[in-house]
């Protein structure tokens, strides 16, 4: 009978483990959050949200998921929200709209019973109001004269500046009209709700020079097309053809030209929303009363117009008194 010894040296294991052979506890069953995001996609898209909407819901939560390393639905907590909104180096009013974006997503969580408590409801960013003011007249018939219109690009910037200037159009609905919606008859762009941001209808008037401008545009789209072999009836059409809305910025094609017309001219006060302002500044400032500018901005309510306007409660309640 052979006599074991202890083993030393090389061949002596002096660590002791306390050995568990209990299984872990197995998450298979738990609903990831990529799971359940393209899940609620699908939702918006059946329901009818604009891929645009979904788009910076999901650019978001790309990096809310991207900054946490959250894997599943029921790991999202409030702390885990505040995480993200001091990690990303953005603004208070960027944050808002990024807090926005998530709590948006979090309610079609739970009204899919994927959470149970609305916890994300009480948080809140402060944001100080701020009236973005409206371009003046003089800056954009000096932005009109500098730019090249002998060239497909500069002539297309300068119909969406005027039909913004002069209807009042967002750059997302500039970006979404077809040839459908102008009618040479009457001169007038007649919207459906698959344009408007509200979803709503609206018919605007245009004048003759805009409505002779837009011809040459369509005539010039065509050609553009021609050479770049795409189909489609947008008025407004990037450099290879397709819709200025197709790209996956927030921002489409005319949106950059004004921006860098604006840097190029030293305009500080030419840009998309402001435009537009200026048009329901123009409007107030010929008479036209509140309500009135309200539904040609295509606003739900009239407190967003006043905010466009820059008008105190009380003005507009004056203004309203004449139809009581």
């Amino acid at each position: 009978m052979v006599k074991r010894t202890r083993k030393h040296g090389a061949f002596a294991v002096d660590e002791t483990f306390d050995i568990d052979i209990k299984r872990v506890e197995s998450r298979r069953d738990s609903l990831t959050v990529l799971q359940a995001l393209k899940t609620v996609y699908r939702q918006m898209e059946i329901s009818g949200n604009r891929p645009r909407t979904i788009e910076s819901y999901a650019f978001a939560w790309n990096e809310f998921i991207k900054v946490t390393s959250v894997r599943y639905v029921e790991d999202i907590d409030a702390d885990m929200i505040y995480d993200y909104l001091n990690e990303i180096d953005v603004s208070k009013a960027t944050k808002l709209v990024r807090l926005k974006s998530l709590k948006a997503i979090l309610n079609r969580f739970f009204d899919n019973r994927w959470i149970e408590i609305r916890f994300w409801s009480k948080i809140q960013i402060k944001v100080d109001k701020t009236i973005k003011g409206a371009s003046k007249e003089s800056d954009v018939e000096l932005l009109l004269s500098l730019i090249d219109r002998s060239t497909y690009v500069g002539f297309r910037d300068s119909v969406a500046i005027l039909l913004m200037y002069k209807t009042g159009l967002r750059i997302t609905t500039i970006g979404e009209l077809r040839e459908r919606h102008i009618n040479f008859t009457s001169n007038t762009i007649d919207m459906d709700g698959a344009v408007l941001k509200n979803r709503d209808t609206l018919k605007l008037p245009i004048d003759d020079q805009l409505a002779e401008m837009l011809k040459v545009l369509i005539e010039k789209n065509k050609q553009i097309r021609r050479k770049y072999n795409t189909r489609n009836t947008y008025v407004f059409l990037s450099a290879n053809g397709q819709g200025i809305n197709n790209s996956q910025s927030s921002s489409n094609a005319i949106s950059k030209s004004l921006t860098k017309y604006a840097r190029e001219f030293g305009l500080k006060n030419v840009n998309a929303h402001a435009l537009r302002r200026a048009f329901a500044t123009n409007l107030l400032n010929q008479g036209a009363n509140v309500a009135l500018i309200s539904k040609a901005l295509g606003h739900k309510s009239l407190e967003t117009t006043t905010v466009y306007l820059d008008l105190e409660k009380e003005f507009v309640a004056e203004s309203l008194r004449d139809y009581l």
